[in-house]
C-alpha cells in the first residue's frame, strides 16, 4: 500500500493520536482507492466543531454519494494515466521539476538512518505523498524524533511542498471525490504548521 514497512506502535495522547489518524488516513486515500469498508467509515465521520469540520463535512459528504468504479477511474486519471496523471504526488516533482532527484535520495538515508525499510512489493519511490503521510504516522506513533528533530523532517518532507500539492488536488480537473481529500490535506497541513510554530 505505501512504500514503508510498518512500525511498531505506542501509547499516545488523544491529540497525537488524532494527528497520527489523520496522516494515516490521507495515506490510505492516496495510496490507492479507497475500498467500500473505508468508505462506509467515512460515512460515519462526525465533523464536530473547530476548523477541521467542514473538510471532514466534506469528505463525509463526497464518500456517501461516490461510485466504487469511478472512484478507481478519477485514481487512475488523477495519479497514474496513460504515461502520467493529471498531479505528480512526489516530493522530487515539486521541489525540483523532475522524479528521482534529491529530495528522494535524502529521503531514502534518512529512512535507512531511522530504521525503516521499505517494503519489496511496492514500486512507488518513498517521496510519495502517501508514504510521505504514513511515514509521518508512524513518526508520531513511534515517538522515534523528538519534536526539533520530527519538526525538522516535517518541513523538509512535507510542509516544503505538500500544502502546494494538496491546493492543486482541489483544483484539479479530474478530482470530484478526491477534490474534498485535498481540502482535508490543505486544512490538516495548516494546523500541522501551527503546531510546529509552538514554543517547545
Amino acid at each position: 500500500m505505501s512504500a514503508l514497512a510498518d512500525g511498531v506502535s505506542a501509547a499516545l495522547e488523544p491529540e497525537e493520536q488524532a494527528r497520527a489518524d489523520a496522516y494515516r488516513l490521507l495515506g490510505l486515500l492516496l495510496a490507492a482507492p479507497p475500498s467500500a469498508e473505508l468508505l462506509g467509515m467515512l460515512q460515519a465521520i462526525e465533523p464536530g466543531g473547530g476548523p477541521m469540520a467542514e473538510p471532514w463535512e466534506a469528505l463525509r459528504l463526497a464518500a456517501g454519494s461516490a461510485d466504487p468504479e469511478r472512484l478507481r477511474e478519477e485514481y487512475q486519471a488523477l495519479f497514474i494515466g496513460l504515461g502520467r496523471g493529471e498531479l505528480n504526488p512526489y516530493a522530487s516533482w515539486y521541489l525540483t521539476g523532475f522524479l528521482m532527484e534529491k529530495p528522494l535520495a535524502d529521503l531514502r538515508r534518512e529512512l535507512a538512518e531511522l530504521g525503516y525499510g521499505r517494503r519489496q512489493e511496492v514500486a512507488e519511490p518513498e517521496d510519495h505523498i502517501a508514504a510521505l503521510c504514513e511515514l509521518m504516522s508512524l513518526l508520531v506513533v513511534e515517538r522515534r524524533l523528538g519534536f526539533g528533530d520530527l519538526q525538522r523532517f516535517y518541513e523538509r518532507y512535507i510542509g516544503s511542498w505538500a500544502e502546494r500539492f494538496f491546493a492543486d488536488l482541489e483544483q484539479a480537473q479530474s478530482a470530484d471525490f478526491y477534490r474534498a481529500v485535498g481540502q482535508l490535506g490543505s486544512a490538516f497541513l495548516c494546523i500541522e504548521k501551527q503546531y510546529f510554530s509552538m514554543p517547545v
